[in-house]
C-alpha cells in the first residue's frame, strides 16, 4: 500500500512577512476602492504560490492552492451561482471563523467556473499533483437559508446545489485533476440525511470521470455514521480523527473497503504530536484497510493556526510517513 501525505485544503492567508500580509492589506485597500481588480488577483496569486511552496517544502505528496482566494468555504461557492445572494456572518460550526450565509432568491444555476481556474493556476505552479476542493451540495443546502419559497426544505435545495456543482466536478476531471475532494461536515450534525447526502454524491460521482472523488468530513465525531460511510459512493473517506481518540480503536477494528485519509494531527491545535505514535495509530488502522494507497492529512484545513505552526504540521505530516515506511 502507498502511503502519501496530502494537504487537508486551507492554509493560512497572513504570515510573519510583510510580503505574506500583503493579501490582507490589498483585501483593505480593494474594499476603499484603492486598489483594482487585478491588483488583488495578484496578490492572491503571490500567496497561493506561497502556500504551495510550504506545501512542497515539507514534502507533501499531494496539494492544495490553500483555499487562498476563499473568504469562506461557503460563500466563495455560493456567491457564484445564479439565483445565489450572499447575506450577513454566521459563526462556521465550533470554530472561532465566520462565512457569509447565502440567501437564495431564485434558480440555482452554475453560471461559470466556481474553482476550476483556482485548479489550473496552482496546478500550473506545483510539481506535485493539486487536489481541487468543493463545499459539498449538502453542507451548502444547510448553511443557505431560501427566500420567497423557491425550493421546499433542504433536500430540493440540495439537489439544486448539487446540480449546480456536477458541471463543475466534469470540468475539473478534464482538466487533470486525480483526486477531487468533497467537503461535508454539516453531515456530522444531521445523520439522519446520509441518505441524501448520499443520492448527492452519486450524481456528482457520475460525472468524476477518470478522477478519484473523496469525500472529507470535519469538525465532528464520524464514528456513528462510520459504518454508513464505507457504503457512500466515493474513492476516498478523509475523516477527522481528533473529535473522538476512540475512533481510532473503532477503524482499527471494523476496517475499511475504502482508501482512507488519515486526519490524526490535528489542525485547530498548535501542539505538535509525537511522529512516531501517531505513525504506530495509523499503522494500526492501516493493517485493515482494502485499497491500494491511503493519506496521512490533518484533521481539517490549517488556517486556524499561525502561519509557522501550520508549516510545522506539513513536516509532521512527512516525519510521520517516514516512520510508517521505516516499519514496511
Amino acid at each position: 500500500m502507498r502511503i502519501l501525505t496530502a494537504s487537508a485544503g486551507s492554509y493560512p492567508r497572513i504570515g510573519e512577512t510583510p510580503e505574506l500580509a500583503q493579501l490582507r492589506r490589498t483585501i483593505a485597500a480593494w474594499e476603499r476602492k484603492d486598489a483594482s481588480a487585478d491588483d488583488l488577483r495578484a496578490a492572491e496569486d503571490a500567496l497561493v504560490r506561497a502556500a504551495l511552496a510550504d506545501q512542497l517544502d515539507a514534502g507533501l505528496d499531494l496539494v492544495t492552492d490553500g483555499q487562498i482566494r476563499w473568504y469562506d468555504p461557503v460563500s466563495h461557492l455560493a456567491g457564484k451561482l445564479a439565483g445565489v445572494e450572499i447575506n450577513g456572518l454566521l459563526r462556521l460550526f465550533d470554530t472561532n471563523f465566520y462565512f457569509r450565509q447565502p440567501v437564495v432568491r431564485g434558480a440555482v444555476k452554475r453560471q461559470d467556473g466556481m474553482v476550476l481556474s483556482e485548479y489550473e493556476f496552482a496546478r500550473a505552479n506545483s510539481a506535485k499533483p493539486v487536489k481541487p476542493v468543493l463545499t459539498g451540495p449538502y453542507t451548502l443546502a444547510r448553511s443557505s437559508i431560501v427566500s420567497n419559497g423557491v425550493y421546499k426544505g433542504v433536500e430540493a435545495l440540495a439537489e439544486a446545489y448539487t446540480q449546480a456543482l456536477a458541471p463543475e466536478v466534469e470540468a475539473l476531471s478534464k482538466a487533470g485533476a486525480g483526486l477531487i475532494q468533497i467537503d461535508e461536515p454539516a453531515i456530522l450534525k444531521q445523520p439522519n440525511d446520509l441518505s441524501l447526502l448520499e443520492r448527492a454524491l452519486a450524481t456528482l460521482a457520475a460525472r468524476k470521470g477518470k478522477a478519484q472523488l473523496a469525500l472529507h468530513l470535519s469538525f465532528g465525531d464520524p464514528q456513528p455514521l462510520y459504518d454508513r460511510l464505507q457504503k457512500l459512493p466515493v474513492d476516498v473517506l478523509s475523516l477527522d480523527f481528533t473529535y473522538n481518540r476512540k475512533f481510532i480503536e473503532h477503524v482499527a477494528s471494523a476496517g475499511s473497503d475504502r482508501a482512507l485519509g488519515l486526519g490524526l494531527v490535528d489542525a485547530r491545535n498548535t501542539r505538535l504530536e509525537d511522529a512516531a505514535a501517531v505513525a504506530r495509530q495509523a499503522e494500526r488502522i492501516l493493517s485493515r484497510v482494502k485499497a491500494d494507497a491511503c493519506y496521512l492529512t490533518t484533521s481539517c484545513g490549517l488556517e486556524f493556526l499561525p502561519r509557522d505552526r501550520a508549516r510545522a504540521k506539513l513536516k509532521l505530516l512527512a516525519q510521520i510517513q517516514a516512520n510508517l515506511k521505516g516499519k514496511s
